[in-house]
């Protein structure tokens, strides 16, 4: 079940990225979406949605990483002395 959750954790940022990446594309085409009342306003929308999902899926990945010991040294985390 924890496996579950996990994944639904990650696929919601990535429809979300997805999603970003489809309103980029289609400006190019000059498709412009409802909720929308420009084209470079939709641009920035889906930038900020793709930047949002990649971002997210990152950090739990870099999380999941640093908690089973297999990142790099410069990305573990400094301990307080």
């Amino acid at each position: 079940m924890q496996r579950f959750i996990a994944l639904l954790i990650l696929v919601i940022p990535g429809l979300l990225a997805g999603y970003g990446i489809k309103l980029m594309r289609d400006i190019f085409f000059k498709i412009l979406h409802p909720p929308f009342p420009s084209l470079w306003l939709q641009f920035i929308s889906g930038f900020i949605f793709l930047i949002l999902g990649v971002g997210f899926i990152a950090g739990f990945v870099l999380y999941r990483d640093r908690k089973n010991n297999k990142v790099a040294p410069r990305f573990q985390k400094k301990k307080h002395e």
